[in-house]
């Protein structure tokens, strides 16, 4: 794609203003937003998503359509794997429910940051150093298989990572909250509340989520465009859906597994277009390796929508037995 600074530029107004959109309602009324006006939210942020890659279609070609919505929907599924770790993080501080949205929207505000970060870095250390791909396969396969391991987190394994509990006994921080604010005055003293601890360990996450998918989405499109226009529309609407999901996180029992799955099979794909298009020093001197299949975008875009979509049948048919079990038990 010959993407001009017009563009990018135009593109960059665009979702900055949406985003400046999103938080003026939050800092204006904050609470928690009902299904209907989640719902609502999230459609439209869909409808955006689908919107634009029906633009690139028509401007672009199929092609860079279709690594666009094979990015979003990889990036979205590796999203609301974030809101597991969301959901915890708040009831380990006790977050009072109309207050959360602002820690999300913080929250998709420094993914944004540190992803935008890490897509220049990346797109960089393509563009001078081709093995980088073999190092981010290695690292895919590498988190897909501790995904697998591990399952879904619970609240029982968050631990409090080196900078909360630095930040616990250097800083004072106050018991109780004041509101959304991350300072509060007491007996004449100024102190940080709990929500500023609540803060530091969203923005660690980002940063831990921001190194998992970076690689995801440059295996499967090496155009920085593309991939930060994949990643922006996937945390648009993170926040309502949060809400919109609610208990229903819980039931998705399996998506760990699906997720493992999707990063698997992207590691595994740039290993093998890294092999077929750049020289292997250990095979005959430097030469392709002429064996190693170009996986095209569809397949792609097929096995991750489908393996995505079996994950979620199979948790809520287990998550709906376990409850029928349930009631059983409880009438005998």
């Amino acid at each position: 794609m010959n993407v001009s600074g017009m563009v990018w530029a135009g593109t960059l107004v665009a979702l900055t203003a949406v985003l400046l959109v999103d938080l003026l309602i939050v800092g204006r009324r904050p609470h928690e937003p009902s299904v209907r006006e989640s719902s609502l939210w999230v459609g439209f942020y869909v409808g955006l998503a689908l919107l634009f890659g029906a633009g690139l279609w028509l401007t672009s070609g199929a092609s860079a359509a279709g690594q666009f919505y094979t990015g979003w929907l990889t990036e979205y599924s590796l999203s609301v794997d974030n809101l597991f770790v969301f959901v915890i993080i708040m009831a380990r501080f006790g977050v009072p429910r109309q207050y959360q949205q602002k820690v999300l929207l913080v929250g998709i505000v420094l993914a944004l940051v540190m992803r935008g970060g890490f897509i220049a870095a990346g797109a960089a250390l393509i563009s001078q150093f081709s093995w980088v791909f073999y190092l981010f396969g290695a690292f895919l396969i590498y988190t897909a298989v501790n995904l697998a391991r591990q399952g879904e987190p619970d609240e029982d394994e968050f631990s409090e990572n080196m900078l909360i509990r630095w930040s616990r006994k250097a800083l004072p921080i106050s018991r109780d909250y004041d509101g959304a604010k991350l300072t509060t005055s007491q007996a004449g003293r100024r102190m940080f509340t709990p929500m500023l601890i609540v803060m530091i360990a969203i923005g660690t996450t980002d940063l831990i989520f921001a190194l998992d998918s970076i690689p995801a989405i440059f295996g499967i499109t090496q155009e920085p465009y593309l991939v930060f226009t994949a990643n922006v529309f996937a945390l648009m609407g993170l926040r309502q859906l949060y809400f919109l999901l609610g208990g229903l996180l819980d039931r998705l029992i399996y998506l760990s597994y699906g997720l493992a799955v999707v990063l698997g099979f992207i590691g595994v794909k740039l290993v093998l277009e890294a092999l077929a298009d750049n020289k292997v020093p250990f095979i005959n001197g430097g030469e392709h390796v002429g064996w190693a299949p170009h996986i095209p975008i569809w397949l792609s875009l097929v096995i991750i929508l489908g393996t995505l979509a079996v994950a979620t049948a199979a948790s809520l048919a287990k998550s709906s037995r376990d409850r029928r079990r349930e009631l059983a038990e409880a009438r005998r």
